[in-house]
């Protein structure tokens, strides 16, 4: 009983619905206000072949389906679902398989990133794959970003940037919220003096605003992102004047992104406002 409570509290207001339509049709309606989508298939740290394989087959209908219903939507990969967990070698051919078939469908592909033992393997795939229709997602908690947003922009990859989800060690990873901040708004002004087009993914009004004022003097392509659910009527706000993009989750292994999305540091009180007022949308 509460588990059914919890999942349709949770699950309800973050997650779009167990399958690809309910993703497609949540796409529409976020694309009718002016918002697009970043559609991610639920699941990671797959440790057996065939869930990595079922995982490649959604992405690649997932594709067919955003194709086919003309939504404004790119997609979002977690490295361990396509075998990352499992090899190297298995990650990168399925990410170079669901890449190259969405690039022909005219479909931005996300590299998301996961926890501090995956980032070089996740980097040295996109650098491997780089192309103007792919980007990855950089965390702003880790202390080793500055130098890898460096490497990207050098390379022109594009960045999707983050405050950062995962939990480590302090040798590794900023522990405070002010610590994190400052970190992004270090890594969000070096990105806008040397990137034409990239993301800003945070519910954080006074980033947003930083990030706005920074777009006037710079006149990039950016695009301000955030998370299904949790800021809704912020992002029909801002999409009325800037570009704005929807995370949308989809599938039924919801209960691990939630549980992140519940200890997200510095997050708390957004989160558990967004589970008790109205998004809007």
């Amino acid at each position: 009983m509460m588990a059914g409570i919890w999942e349709k509290l949770i699950a309800g207001r973050w997650i779009a619905g167990p399958s690809i339509s309910d993703a497609i049709e949540r796409s529409k309606i976020f694309n009718m206000r002016n918002i697009a989508t970043i559609l991610n298939y639920l699941g990671e740290s797959y440790t057996e072949r065939q869930k990595v394989s079922n995982a490649v087959a959604v992405y690649l209908k997932l594709i067919d389906a955003i194709k086919l219903g003309k939504v404004n939507a790119s997609i979002s990969l977690k490295p361990t679902q396509l075998g990352l967990s499992i090899s190297y070698g298995l990650f990168e051919s399925n990410y170079a398989r669901i890449l190259s078939k969405a690039a022909s469908s005219g479909i931005f592909t996300w590299l998301d990133m996961e926890e501090h033992v995956y980032i070089d393997d996740t980097i040295k795939a996109y650098m491997r794959h780089i192309s103007t229709s792919s980007g990855i997602c950089i965390q702003a908690n880790m202390k080793r970003s500055a130098e890898d947003v460096r490497n990207i922009l050098e390379r022109k990859g594009i960045i999707r940037l983050v405050k950062g989800a995962y939990t480590g060690s302090k040798e590794i990873q900023y522990q405070s919220k002010s610590e994190v901040d400052n970190n992004f708004i270090k890594l969000m002004k070096y990105i806008f003096l040397n990137s034409r087009t990239f993301m800003v993914a945070t519910h954080d009004t006074r980033m947003i605003e930083l990030g706005i004022k920074l777009n006037k003097k710079y006149k990039r392509n950016v695009t301000f992102a955030m998370l299904n659910g949790i800021r809704n009527r912020l992002a029909l706000e801002l999409a009325q004047k800037e570009s704005v993009a929807m995370y949308v989750p989809f599938g039924k292994e919801w209960v691990a992104y939630s549980y992140r999305r519940l200890r997200e540091a510095g997050h708390v009180k957004i989160i558990l406002r967004s589970l008790l007022e109205k998004q809007g949308i």
